[in-house]
């Protein structure tokens, strides 16, 4: 590490900084385009063989692979491929135990070489557990070991004296990733199953949460009938709290809506609203929405129409909620 002295002396070179960081692009870019043109027969050997796994990937890798590995675990795990990461180390002094039987090992090398993990290779051999190289040394001991290889060489790393792995990481990033896509596609997963197992991010909340689980219910949903005087339908809406009321015929189907909108626009035209009752103020045909659609379905009726709150009727057109864009906003829909 330069001394802080070696530092004062060399002077800070702005056109040097923004040279090598683009040079950094151009290498590991062109390195990722020649993977891409080798990718062949053994990837598409490897996406089988993993689809056939009846029990986990276990991903190995020491030093910085080991980290690209616990993100491509990570990423299996949430895409429909059962993975978790273990340390080859640790794997060494009793973690080898979590391999079962039906499992598959991914394991990630640059060199093929890494001590730690050429260790475990006679093991895993004799439990008969399948494994997968992803690494640039294709003559390497992992190579050699492993039922199939997923070349991951680079020709140079982008660091200037080509030693920290750079080029070499982002090149197995980008093989995990490839590997990944191809699964969940092969699996035929869907936006659902995603957000299932991402039940705390925003795409989950979008497609996990249904108008029911955040409408009201019961003596919170606002409503009178179409022959309700204006104060009690002010009544109403205060109460409740919506700034809006259903007015629903005998059966209980909505026929009609007033909202606060409703009523300053009557105002401000000078309208004397005392006499009026329900059915002359209400918009007809109010919009709604059934209970088992998706919260997110809501928010883009309210959006489309420039409204702040949908009637959830069932399937016999009876009123059974309101939802309000207050309530999609706390239960972080929007």
């Amino acid at each position: 590490m330069p001394t802080a002295a070696a530092a004062a002396a060399t002077p800070f070179d702005a056109q040097q900084v923004l040279r090598l960081g683009r040079e950094t692009f151009d290498i590991e870019a062109a390195a990722l385009a020649h993977m891409g043109a080798r990718l062949g027969p053994a990837f598409v050997q490897a996406v089988q063989r993993v689809l056939a796994t009846a029990g986990r990937v276990i991903v190995m890798g020491m030093g910085k692979s080991g980290h690209v590995g616990r993100k491509i675990a990570a990423t299996l795990a949430s895409t429909g491929t059962p993975a978790f990461f273990v340390h080859p180390a640790e794997a060494s002094h009793g973690d080898l135990g979590m391999v079962a039987g039906g499992d598959l090992v991914l394991a990630i090398s640059n060199s093929g070489e890494s001590q730690e993990i050429t260790v475990l290779l006679p093991v895993l051999k004799r439990q008969g557990v399948p494994l997968i190289a992803m690494t640039g040394g294709l003559q390497s001991t992992l190579a050699r070991h492993a039922d199939l290889v997923l070349d991951c060489g680079v020709v140079r790393e982008a660091c200037p004296l080509n030693l920290a792995p750079t080029t070499s990481t982002t090149a197995q990033l980008a093989m995990g990733d490839a590997l990944a896509v191809a699964l969940l596609d092969a699996r035929g997963f869907r936006p659902e199953d995603f957000a299932r197992s991402h039940p705390g991010g925003a795409l989950g909340r979008r497609l996990l949460t249904h108008v029911r689980d955040v409408m009201r219910m019961g003596t919170e949903v606002p409503r009178v009938s179409p022959q309700a005087g204006f104060s009690e339908l002010m009544r109403e809406m205060s109460a409740k709290g919506v700034g809006a009321s259903a007015v629903v015929d005998a059966a209980g189907r909505p026929v009609g809506i007033f909202t606060d909108g409703d009523l300053r626009r009557r105002i401000e035209a000078g309208a004397d609203l005392r006499a009026l009752h329900a059915e002359d103020l209400m918009h007809p045909h109010p919009r709604t929405i059934a209970a088992d659609a998706l919260a997110a379905d809501a928010a883009q009726a309210m959006e489309q129409h420039a409204i702040t709150s949908v009637l959830v009727t069932d399937t016999d057109g009876v009123l059974v909620g309101v939802v309000h864009i207050g309530d999609l906003m706390r239960a972080k829909v929007i």
